[in-house]
């Protein structure tokens, strides 16, 4: 048979893969419904929107560390605990060394929070979702103990103005951390191999075991990581509300999954994008935003956030499929 005989494949249409696309379209869509119903009420403020920005920044950054945990099938659900203790940790470490000891007590605490989950899951053997709801509750207890439930004060400018509380000209310092964190994650998940072995070792961990990829500390390293920049989320917290307090990032935990998931990271491992989890923590946003303007009550506002991680589980489990 000549090549000329052999049918020439086609291309597949840009199309053919649009649930790849359907968190930017779904932005786009949202942010045009909101600007023409709500254009009159200050959505279109550049304030209103640096506001939103401010809001999810925060978010977006844990949700590029999700990333790479739901990317090995597996799941942090400690994230908003560890937030608020890291908070804690930074404020009393501020009060009693000054900002590079808050700092280091920050992330460390963060560092210990990993390990801790990370030896848990692969070294011991008990499944990620059980080890990080357990730490979600021995986090938030730990940080109610050792802050009396009160709120410890930041009084160090400096800290505040580079930890969420400042702007750089016109730029927040929380978008410029957004966007440190995305561009890192991005280049790490999509262009190094350990971003390439996360995703293998979703996809098929025995396959990848037996490829000579370490599973094992793949696991333990991204559990880390996610720990670490909840822990970030917990500084830039404290620096921008100007104290530590146990409340900061309660709830959070399902507001960065449900960003990673939105943005086309699959629940089930073996696939993820750090851009995506970055505009479903806009996205989220956004819809928060509009609903306030709105009026609607909170409570409304946790039925909606609800609803899209049901979208988002749905989206997934049909990419997969």
């Amino acid at each position: 048979m000549t090549d000329s005989a052999i049918p020439a494949r086609k291309a597949p249409s840009p199309l053919a893969n649009w649930r790849d696309y359907i968190i930017y379209i779904g932005f786009v869509a949202i942010f045009i419904i909101f600007a023409a119903t709500l254009g009159e009420r200050g959505f279109l403020d550049p304030n209103n929107l640096l506001n939103i920005i401010r809001q999810t920044a925060i978010i977006a950054v844990v949700s590029v560390a999700m990333t790479f945990v739901l990317g090995t099938a597996e799941i942090d659900l400690s994230v908003g605990a560890v937030a608020g203790l890291a908070s804690v940790a930074t404020a009393m470490g501020i009060d009693h060394f000054g900002i590079l000891g808050g700092i280091v007590c920050g992330l460390g605490t963060g560092a210990a929070v990993g390990a801790v989950n990370g030896w848990l899951t692969t070294g011991i053997g008990i499944p990620s979702f059980l080890t990080t709801l357990a730490m979600m509750g021995i986090a938030r207890g730990v940080a109610m103990w050792i802050s009396a439930t009160a709120a410890i004060p930041i009084l160090d400018k400096p800290y505040s103005a580079i930890f969420g509380g400042g702007n750089l000209g016109p730029v927040p310092s929380l978008l410029i951390w957004m966007v440190v964190f995305g561009i890192a994650g991005h280049v790490v998940l999509r262009r190094t191999t350990f971003g390439r072995r996360v995703l293998a070792t979703g996809g098929n961990e025995t396959s990848a075991r037996y490829s000579g990829v370490d599973t094992a500390s793949i696991k333990f390293r991204v559990l880390m990581l996610s720990s670490v920049a909840a822990a970030v989320a917990g500084m830039l917290y404290a620096g921008r509300l100007h104290s530590g307090r146990f409340q900061f990032g309660e709830g959070d935990e399902l507001s960065v999954i449900a960003a990673a998931v939105l943005g086309g990271t699959s629940l089930f491992g073996g696939a993820g994008t750090v851009v995506g989890s970055i505009m479903g923590a806009l996205m989220i946003g956004l819809i928060n935003n509009g609903l306030v303007l709105m009026g609607l009550e909170f409570s409304q506002q946790l039925i909606a956030r609800g609803a899209i991680i049901i979208i988002a589980v749905a989206i997934s489990q049909t990419k997969k499929r």
